[in-house]
């Protein structure tokens, strides 16, 4: 019997579409050979995902021909018209020279062909190893990279869609469990076990806020107590793709009047997002509405940004946040959090929601229970 097709494995068609909007950007800025090095721009554009501890490569040239430098044969098809291995392990030892050795194998496979004069690099983590051995002007395609991956592809969207619902089991588990006394460990725990259910794998990457009583922060050997507000701002990543939303519990299941009026007040900034978002508009204009209504609730304050993209980065464009001015494209996804803290809240309530951007508006992407009181 055959085995089941992977959804959301590698899908060669999509990477190849990344790659040729990426050749598009070097043709523009007349690069002959781009090399990239960043693990998760290798993901990206060719479709294996490599843990930190490894150094893949790859070389796109300007005719299209993409090599990938790997420690191993992908177990999957992959979007490259040639695959080469660098020794990562010696006698299953993980070498620490993993740049190096991967470098000089993509190096052996450029000196068989004509030499670039124009280089499209990553100047953030361009090495040494190749800068040293190419006698090309440096570009840095990087800016350019990463405003490619502001719109999702198919395979990017699915991989979203899953890594939300890792988040909506934690949540669901969450209000099963929360009750004063758990400690915030075993509440981790819990939350992250059931991610690992719904993956049916190992988590890629876990965050964000696991501390009872407080604005975030880890978990702590502690026991949870009646009247605060647990915020679970939780971002686990599945290969590679990070979510990220937040709900809030009122522990022992009575909130005050003071924070049951704080949650209210936060409820609109939602309603105004899904009014108003659709392609074109700004972004720094929502924070900038958002934070005006937010602060209307003295004596608390919002004082932190609207929300960011997700992707293979747990903070991307479009940034809702005073410091750029990033206006929204279709295919986006990209998370709210607004949020209210100060004396009398045990300590505040943020809470957000993961959106994609449509042609039109937006789809909300994590319907589940908002309520400060499991229902």
């Amino acid at each position: 019997m055959a085995a089941a097709k992977d959804a959301y494995g590698i899908d060669v068609a999509a990477c190849r579409g990344r790659q040729k909007r990426l050749l598009a950007a070097m043709q523009r800025m007349k690069v002959d050979l781009a090399i990239i090095t960043q693990n998760q721009h290798v993901q990206y554009l060719v479709g294996p995902r490599h843990e930190w501890t490894f150094s893949p490569v790859v070389a796109i040239a300007v005719d299209g021909h993409t090599t990938l430098v790997a420690p191993s044969i992908p177990a999957e098809a992959v979007a490259a018209d040639e695959v080469l291995t660098y020794e990562a392990k010696s006698f299953s030892t993980l070498r620490n020279d993993q740049r190096e050795k991967s470098s000089t194998v993509l190096l052996d496979a450029l000196s068989k062909r004509k030499a670039a004069t124009r280089l499209g690099v990553e100047f953030s983590s361009f090495p040494s190893h190749l800068a040293a051995k190419l006698a090309a002007e440096l570009v840095d395609l990087e800016p350019d990279i990463y405003e490619l991956r502001r719109r999702k592809d198919r395979d990017e969207i699915a991989r979203l869609r899953k890594a939300i619902a890792g988040t909506a089991a934690m949540h669901r588990r969450a209000r099963e469990i929360i009750e004063p006394g758990i400690n915030e460990l075993d509440v981790f725990n819990e939350l992250q076990a059931a991610a690992v259910r719904e993956y049916g794998e190992m988590l890629t990457g876990t965050g964000n806020d696991y501390a009872s009583g407080a604005h975030g922060g880890h978990p702590r050997d502690r026991a949870i107590e009646a009247g605060e507000l647990y915020i679970l701002d939780l971002g686990p990543a599945f290969r590679g793709y990070f979510a990220d939303n937040t709900r809030v519990t009122a522990v022992g299941h009575r909130p005050t009047d003071a924070q049951y009026k704080a949650w209210q007040h936060i409820l609109p900034v939602f309603e105004m997002i899904e009014r108003k978002v659709k392609p074109g508009q700004s972004c720094r204009e929502l924070f900038e509405e958002a934070f005006e209504w937010l602060n209307q609730a003295a004596p608390w304050k919002f004082a932190h940004h609207l929300g960011h993209g997700i992707g293979l980065f747990p903070h991307e464009a479009p940034h809702l946040n005073p410091n750029w001015n990033d206006a929204f494209q279709a295919g986006e996804v990209f998370a709210v959090e607004p949020g209210l803290y100060g004396d009398g809240l045990r300590a505040g309530i943020r809470l957000e929601n993961n959106y994609l951007v449509t042609e039109t508006g937006v789809e909300l992407l994590t319907p589940f229970p908002i309520e400060l009181v499991p229902g």
